[in-house]
């Protein structure tokens, strides 16, 4: 794919571009990424022109990187934008918007990215007035982003998919999903298959098993429109999390080619194992946080919030006990939890290994051994831990555990938002961190089952403190007594 000449951006004053995207397009910017052919399009309803809108971009980098602010990088960057108002559901708003894309741009450049900023329920609009205007005809070039959630459920992701491809090829469509923009999600990749010490440890033999923890502090503040319709298992369970299980359960891919990446994902996806109707409230519980106190203010519980039904059974906490039926994890259980109003806003892999098979140290000081872990800690932290024994100085043979830890990131090294890579990758055309449609799938078909459970009936739905880790009853997933969840990286 050649580089794009025009990046348009549909809801262009929402709050997913003012915080993210456009933060993220100046770093690119600032890095010297982003090609003098490259120009910009915001696309909205608001009553501006282009002059109205590059002060309120203006506005927006000056709040978030203040005297940081490089502002020779800042005035390339701002008048790369043109401003278009429009309604994006009316057919005529899109003449406008192709007269600004056929303005000349400097260098040589064939493409469009339009990038969907928007409610998903107008993904299809949008799409179909960007037919009728003319605006995606070079096939093959154009190419549009489309951000999650992908659908509602199984047959509406089917739907939006067959929609998407009756106007644009596979190739041309880029599903986003930012935590596959984290950099140390991305390093999962490596450090498994970069380090050759870690490959003989990394199946069922050594792994006793797995956990997933993606926990928010907050609540759902004004978001109860969407996330009440969502709730945690659309939300951050069908996506985010079972993303990160793939690329810790994946088979080394021959390349790193998009799709030799994504072929791996997918047949993890696949071997997911289907859990019984029967068995479903034993291994996928849900709850709703209540009313409390954290760090000293009163909180309301999630039915008290604005916006939230008082019968909403729409769950802000779900964890799920999958096992991945293949040769390498057979046995081996994957516990994935996430949830609002808890302890710490937390993001983490935490792997724990089997237990030496005869414990020689019994009759020491130490009367037992905590198991070794491997802890990936994702946000807000960035690092990774190994626990390990060694002998505890002194005149007997008493282990002692050690923690080896490394951070991610250098002091000096700059944290990069996970949408500067992502954008980045739009632009250059490489799709190997974009999700694949038989991805979102397959995802959909292990996730169905347990939202068409939890949508027949009421019970079941657990409460926990707010500023707690939980409900209680999560205990129940375990196979062993010894399995319990890891709250610190």
């Amino acid at each position: 794919m050649s580089g794009p000449c025009h990046f348009v951006v549909f809801g262009a004053l929402g709050h997913l571009v003012t915080t993210k995207l456009l933060p993220s397009l100046y770093h690119l910017e600032l890095a010297g990424r982003l090609d003098e052919a490259l120009g910009f399009v915001a696309f909205a309803r608001r009553d501006w022109d282009t002059l109205r809108w590059r002060v309120h971009l203006n506005d927006v980098l000056a709040e978030q990187y203040g005297a940081n602010l490089d502002k020779a990088a800042a005035r390339r960057f701002v008048q790369r934008f043109e401003y278009v108002k429009g309604d994006y559901t009316n057919p005529a708003a899109y003449q406008h918007l192709l007269e600004q894309i056929n303005t000349p741009r400097p260098g040589r450049c064939e493409s469009v990215v339009f990038y969907l900023a928007i409610p998903p329920d107008d993904f299809i609009q949008v799409v179909r007035n960007l037919d009728e205007a003319g605006l995606n005809s070079v096939v093959g070039q154009h190419r549009i982003v489309v951000e999650k959630p992908f659908g509602t459920n199984l047959s509406s992701a089917r739907a939006l998919n067959a929609e998407l491809h009756r106007h644009y090829r596979e190739e041309q469509v880029f599903r986003i999903d930012h935590y596959l923009g984290k950099e140390t999600v991305q390093n999962l990749l490596v450090f498994r298959f970069a380090n050759s010490i870690i490959e003989p440890l990394w199946n069922r033999h050594y792994i006793d098993h797995v956990q997933i923890t993606a926990a928010e502090e907050s609540g759902i503040g004004e978001r109860a429109g969407y996330f009440d319709h969502s709730g945690t298992l659309r939300d951050m369970v069908q996506s985010h999390l079972l993303q990160v299980l793939t690329l810790v359960a994946m088979e080394a891919p021959a390349s790193l080619d998009a799709d030799a990446l994504r072929d791996e994902k997918v047949k993890v996806l696949r071997s997911i194992r289907k859990i019984p109707v029967d068995s479903l409230d034993d291994v996928a519980l849900r709850a709703q946080y209540g009313a409390g106190e954290v760090n000293g203010a009163a909180v309301a519980a999630y039915r008290d919030e604005p916006g939230v039904p008082n019968d909403s059974n729409t769950e802000s906490y779900a964890a799920i006990k999958f096992h991945v039926d293949n040769w390498r994890w057979q046995g081996v259980p994957f516990y994935l939890r996430s949830g609002k109003r808890l302890a710490a806003r937390r993001t983490m892999v935490a792997i724990r290994f089997r237990e030496p098979p005869h414990q020689l140290f019994c009759d020491t000081p130490c009367e037992s051994m905590d198991p070794n872990w491997l802890v990936f800690a994702i946000q807000p932290e960035e690092s990774i831990r190994f626990e390990l024994y060694a002998r505890e100085p002194g005149l007997s043979m008493t282990p002692r555990l050690l923690r080896i830890d490394t951070n991610y990131r250098a002091e000096h090294e700059q944290r990069l938002n996970a949408y500067a890579t992502l954008l980045l990758d739009v632009i250059e055309g490489d799709r190997s961190l974009f999700i694949r449609f038989d991805e979102v799938e397959m995802a959909w078909q292990v996730i169905e089952p347990i939202l068409e459970h939890w949508s027949q009936t009421s019970e079941r739905l657990y409460t926990y403190a707010p500023g707690s880790w939980g409900p209680k009853e999560t205990r129940v997933l375990f196979e062993k007594p010894n399995q319990s969840w890891r709250n610190e990286p």
